[in-house]
């Protein structure tokens, strides 16, 4: 898989924020669904939403609603899910966040 420009900056940035992580880890028992980043306190996901101004694959109908079951069922079970648009991770916001 090649990484996009903000994907290498997020993990850049949590490098610098001492903050250990995995990647595209997949989080429930019989979905396929991953998150881009899991902090390794184990319940602190990441998400870097690309594609917000372009009618990308998260603001069409069906990749909306399969993103709001994912994220739903990711609170349901726990974890604590940040959200990013590229943007905030390439301008530091994200980082700024995250500190």
């Amino acid at each position: 898989m090649i990484k996009h420009e903000a994907h290498l900056v997020m993990e850049q940035h949590l490098k610098e924020l001492k903050l250990p992580f995995l990647t595209e880890f997949m989080f429930h028992p019989t979905r396929k669904w991953r998150f881009d980043y899991m902090l390794k306190d184990g319940k602190t996901a990441i998400e870097i939403e690309g594609g917000i101004w372009s009618e990308g694959r998260h603001n069409r109908g069906q990749g909306y609603q399969e993103d709001l079951d994912k994220y739903n069922e990711a609170a349901k079970m726990g974890f604590r899910v940040y959200r990013f648009s590229t943007e905030d991770v390439l301008t530091g916001k994200a980082k700024e966040f995250l500190k």
